[in-house]
């Protein structure tokens, strides 16, 4: 278990080691950042996309958030987080991938099948609960193919469910549209088995996760 004094031990072997030995990479990225890939992945602490994917500071823009939803294209008032991280990126960055990954034993999409947290006031579960309503139209799919909401084929069902939904209401968004119409940029979905440490892309034409080899 580490606590914020450990972490800052990392912050020094960082400081003495990466820092030092990237050095040009670091003195490049003052000046700003050219990502090509958008990641948008859970916030859970056993799915950090930057260690999955062994990439460098600099190589990838992340959002993470509850189940890695993205919520479809709205303009209603509010605070639109992923809207905003996602419009920096795409227009902004001109990313040329967006990647939805989410994972096994994924928390929210458990809440949202079991709908644990349904009516609980905000602060203590209603914020959750809100925002895994986006898996509504998932759930009621998953549901209707498997009648053990709580077995594990229908927990893995709900986890790719959500990944589709997310990739589905990204797609909304008329940036995204305009740019898949012309080639510049492309929707990819993963989902990262924690027991194997197996990454699973899905084929847009046989809608399945497969492994990758």
């Amino acid at each position: 278990m580490r606590n914020f004094s450990d972490l800052l031990d990392g912050y020094r072997r960082f400081r003495s080691q990466q820092w030092a030995t990237q050095r040009d990479r670091w003195d490049e990225l003052k000046e700003g950042q050219s990502p090509k890939v958008m990641i948008i992945a859970c916030s859970d602490s056993r799915v950090d996309p930057t260690q999955i994917f062994d990439t460098n500071p600099g190589e990838t823009f992340v959002v993470r958030n509850v189940a890695a939803l993205v919520p479809p294209f709205e303009t209603t008032p509010g605070h639109h987080g992923v809207s905003s991280a996602l419009e920096f990126a795409v227009q902004f960055l001109n990313v040329d991938e967006v990647v939805v990954m989410g994972h096994g034993s994924c928390g929210g999409c458990a809440a949202a099948l079991s709908e644990q947290m349904k009516d609980m006031p905000p602060g203590k579960g209603g914020f959750i609960a809100d925002w895994i309503t986006l898996l509504d139209d998932a759930r009621a799919k998953v549901a209707h193919d498997h009648g053990d909401l709580s077995s594990r084929a229908a927990q893995l069902a709900m986890e790719h469910e959500g990944i589709k939904t997310s990739l589905a209401n990204l797609r909304t968004f008329p940036c995204i549209q305009e740019k898949e119409a012309d080639g510049s940029i492309r929707l990819i979905g993963a989902w990262f088995a924690i027991a194997e440490g197996r990454l699973h892309v899905l084929d847009d034409e046989t809608d399945q996760f497969s492994p990758v080899e």
